[in-house]
């Protein structure tokens, strides 16, 4: 049975492969260097471990990431296009990349040719495991049959309540990057001080400082309680997810004490997913990133409205 429209997002979704496959998405690789000459596309041709066991093997050296380009869409598109099926194309937020561009660009060519092609691209605003989750919504708003269109107006509604709550390991990565002042990157190195960030809609926000991962994840923490007491919509109604970088184990065990608190406030929760933050934002967080992303859901609204 030929789907109503086929959904597409670039790698920074970070959607494990199987997951992917399961929900009929189709993923756009960002590619990845350590040494500016060679670059690997993420998943296919280098592993999400991989790429973390290189960074913790190799301190001192800061891998790269590059968006897809322009052929790599269009060749993704093109068999949608040339069978009459409608794409939606989520992509990472612009502020980060230029993956968005990438798409369009892509697009513009294939209208020249196909000009009854149905191709939207939409800036997610948000990254990483965020993104996964936003994809994740693209994919149940088309799976319980709502149209093209509802789909795309819906997605537009949603994304603004997007948020990442984090952590990292130290602060070197994200100086490397330029997301931080050199000032506090020396600060974090000589007095173990550790950023809490939130991300909502494309910007990166200083949610905090301190020392030792067990205080900053109680602040990551802390932050998600804090936008959970502060919606007017119960947890149900939103989409959660851990994102962590190299070790699973501590994620494992941050959800355990998460889902225990969250009980213990009141929540109906039985449990959520972890999803491995992938290289597109591993270059800039290190191997030790570890946080929560929520976002509402995309059905639960258009359910009660009928």
């Amino acid at each position: 049975m030929k789907e109503a429209f086929h959904i597409i997002s670039d790698g920074s979704c970070d959607l494990p492969p199987e997951l992917v496959q399961e929900r009929n998405i189709t993923v756009v690789p960002f590619y990845v260097s350590f040494d500016d000459e060679h670059y690997f596309k993420e998943i296919t041709e280098i592993g999400v471990r991989d790429f973390y066991q290189q960074m913790v093997d190799k301190k001192g050296v800061y891998p790269k990431s590059s968006m897809p380009s322009i052929q790599d869409y269009e060749d993704t598109f093109l068999p949608f296009v040339e069978e009459g099926t409608p794409i939606v194309c989520i992509c990472i937020t612009t502020k980060f990349s230029g993956s968005m561009q990438s798409a369009l660009n892509a697009r513009s060519l294939l209208l020249e040719k196909y000009p009854h092609a149905e191709i939207t691209v939409i800036d997610a605003t948000i990254n990483t495991v965020l993104q996964g989750l936003y994809v994740l919504e693209a994919a149940n708003l088309r799976d319980s049959g709502i149209s093209y269109q509802d789909t795309i107006a819906r997605l537009e509604e949603i994304k603004s309540t997007g948020r990442i709550f984090f952590t990292v390991g130290n602060m070197e990565y994200l100086k490397h990057g330029g997301r931080i002042g050199k000032v506090a990157a020396l600060a974090g190195g000589a007095l173990d001080i550790r950023p809490v960030i939130t991300l909502k809609q494309g910007e990166i926000f200083p949610s905090g400082l301190d020392r030792g991962r067990k205080r900053t994840v109680k602040k990551v923490l802390n932050l998600l309680l804090e936008y959970l007491q502060e919606s007017p919509l119960g947890i149900e109604c939103y989409s959660l997810a851990i994102g962590y970088g190299y070790d699973k184990d501590e994620a494992l065990a941050f959800r355990e004490q998460t889902l225990s608190v969250l009980r213990e406030k009141g929540y109906d929760i039985e449990t959520f997913p972890l999803y491995q933050i992938g290289a597109t934002i591993g270059v800039h967080t290190g191997p030790y990133p570890l946080g929560f992303g929520i976002i509402e859901k995309g059905i639960h609204t258009l359910q009660s409205e009928k």
